[in-house]
């Protein structure tokens, strides 16, 4: 099966590596390209067996499965361009939230399906969120789900929890990161401890708890209260949480639910509505 992966700059390199070092796609069974070719060729420096097309369209005429890897408001361009290269035989995968499978398969006459990587996916862990085409063939079903078995845990999700489920495992990272860095700058400023003694503790401490949750040991729920005896110092931290974040997370999604709607109304210009 060749892969094709047009637009490799952040999450499509990701997609890129994650599925060649998790041996899920070999480097000879891979195309690539990139506005920007050198983006492309610095990959190819990396795993030599890789092919970078020249652009979109000779990517799509050698592949068997494309990847559209590009900012939402690119894909419907990228669509037009490839559009005579893609056939029944063929599959679609977009990796972008604000454009449906609905759209996708209105644009193109082929199986489509929409896959939101992690860059987690890039350590071959976290979660890769799967919506189905309904033209949708099984077998290409079938092949991604076993595919990214290797590189993550494939979880299917439907049209309407799109944003907050891309909310949790896509932007999630960069999300509790902020949060562990305004943790580890408190803790230099009211403390004798030092920045790189710091983040190396907390560093350490996400990797444990990422295995302890990994493992099965505990939930969420049950690792604090282990951690948190009744009348203790951690207690005592958990109240100041309770009391600052109040509706903290709220906001959050808030936020990130307006901006996608301003995202989906830039979309239906060109796809039009569902």
């Amino acid at each position: 099966m060749n892969i094709g992966i047009i637009g490799t700059g952040n999450m499509g390199r990701i997609l890129a590596e994650a599925l060649i070092d998790g041996n899920a796609v070999s480097p000879s069974s891979m195309m690539i390209t990139n506005r920007t070719l050198s983006k492309a060729l610095e990959i190819q420096k990396i795993y030599p067996g890789i092919a970078v097309g020249q652009n979109a369209i000779e990517v799509a005429q050698n592949s068997d499965a494309v990847f559209i890897c590009v900012k939402p408001h690119n894909v419907w361009d990228v669509l037009q361009q490839i559009k005579p290269e893609l056939n029944k035989e063929k599959c679609l995968i977009s990796i972008t939230s604000p454009i449906s499978v609905e759209q996708l398969e209105r644009a193109a006459d082929c199986s489509v399906m929409r896959i939101i990587p992690s860059i987690t996916n890039r350590a071959l862990a976290g979660v890769a969120l799967f919506t189905y085409g309904d033209q949708c063939e099984t077998k290409w079903k079938t092949y991604f789900h076993t595919l990214f078995e290797e590189i993550a845990v494939p979880v299917e999700i439907e049209e309407k929890i799109t944003r907050v489920a891309s909310d949790i495992v896509s932007c999630g990272p960069a999300f509790f990161s902020f949060l562990v860095q305004r943790f580890i700058t408190a803790a230099v400023k009211e403390t004798e401890i030092d920045q790189a003694t710091a983040t190396k503790l907390a560093s350490e401490m996400l990797v444990g708890l990422g295995e302890l949750l990994s493992k099965n040991h505990y939930t969420l729920p049950t690792l604090q209260e282990k951690v948190c005896v009744k009348g203790g110092i951690t207690g005592e931290g958990i109240k100041v949480l309770e009391n600052e974040t109040g509706e903290m997370f709220e906001k959050l999604f808030q936020a990130t639910h307006k901006k996608f709607e301003e995202e989906l109304e830039k979309v239906r210009e060109k796809f039009g509505n569902d």
